[in-house]
C-alpha cells in the first residue's frame, strides 16, 4: 500500500471518529489505521491500540476482541500483564480450540524466555489449524524455539 493511500484512508478514519456515535466498525479501522501508520512493529502504537479495543471490548465483549486486547496489553504494558490476561481468558475454555488463542499465548511465552512452555503452546496452535500459510509460520517459530540456548 503506497503512502499517499495509507493517508487517504487515515483521513476517512479520523472523519468517522468525530461522528458523535463510534460504533465497533470505526474503531476496528482506527486499530488498522495505527497499525498502518507504523513502519514496523516495532514502531507501532501498541499503547493506542490496546486503549482502541479496549473501547472495541467494551461495546463487543466476545473472546476474541478481549484476546486481541489483551496482547495489545502484552505490547504496550508489559509481557507479564499481558499474559496474565490471556491466561485468565483461557481459563473459561471458550478459547480452547482458537489456535490464534494458543499462537498469541506462545509469542508472549517466547518474548519471555519461556521456551518450554512456548514449544507446547505452538504445537497446540499448530495442530489446531489447517490453514498452510498458519502451519508454515507456526513451524518456523518452533524451529526458532530450537535454536534458542
Amino acid at each position: 500500500m503506497d503512502q499517499e493511500r495509507i493517508r487517504e484512508g487515515l483521513e476517512l478514519v479520523e472523519r468517522a471518529l468525530r461522528l458523535a456515535r463510534i460504533g465497533p466498525y470505526q474503531l476496528q479501522a482506527a486499530i488498522v489505521a495505527v497499525h498502518a501508520e507504523a513502519q514496523t512493529a516495532i514502531e507501532t502504537d501498541w499503547r493506542q491500540i490496546a486503549g482502541l479495543y479496549g473501547e472495541l471490548e467494551r461495546i463487543v465483549p466476545t473472546p476474541i476482541v478481549a484476546l486481541n486486547h489483551a496482547v495489545a496489553v502484552a505490547l504496550s504494558e508489559g509481557l507479564e500483564t499481558g499474559l496474565g490476561r490471556i491466561d485468565q481468558l483461557g481459563s473459561s475454555g471458550e478459547l480452547d480450540s482458537y489456535h490464534l488463542y494458543h499462537a498469541a499465548r506462545a509469542d508472549i511465552l517466547r518474548r519471555l524466555g519461556r521456551s518450554h512452555d512456548a514449544e507446547q503452546a505452538y504445537r497446540h496452535a499448530l495442530s489446531l489449524t489447517a490453514n498452510a500459510v498458519e502451519r508454515r509460520y507456526l513451524r518456523r517459530r518452533l524451529a526458532e524455539l530450537e535454536l534458542m540456548p
